[in-house]
């Protein structure tokens, strides 16, 4: 990916989330986004959210916003000034709950058993 794709996910990002922040709220939720990966085209851009909150909303929240996807977009395209606007598909990014559940697993585990002295010949 060149310079000039990461530059435009970075600032898409940033913008994003002000705007989401702003302008949007989700009941009992926090949402968060981790990500803009556009196409190399610029023609459509991925955004990976991550949702804190009930599981149960969570595929929900991604159907909100991608249905709300233009009111996004124009919200966006007002402050962000580009010759071609890819189009925002949200996707749901679970990565941050998989790190938790993997941190916790390590803080589980049992303490390693001391090292015994090696057995001296004598």
């Amino acid at each position: 990916m060149s310079l000039r794709i990461q530059r435009v996910g970075e600032l898409i990002k940033r913008e994003l989330s002000m705007i989401l922040e702003k302008d949007y709220s989700f009941k009992d939720c926090i949402v968060t986004v981790h990500d803009a990966v556009p196409t190399v085209d610029l023609k459509q851009c991925f955004i990976y959210v991550g949702i804190l909150g009930p599981e149960n909303r969570q595929e929900g929240i991604v159907e909100q916003l991608n249905k709300s996807r233009g009111a996004i977009q124009k919200s966006l395209y007002k402050r962000v000034v580009m010759r071609s606007s890819p189009q925002l598909l949200f996707r749901l990014d679970k990565s941050i709950e998989r790190g938790v559940r993997i941190l916790n697993a390590i803080d589980n585990l049992p303490q390693p058993a001391p090292e015994l002295p090696p057995e001296t010949e004598g």
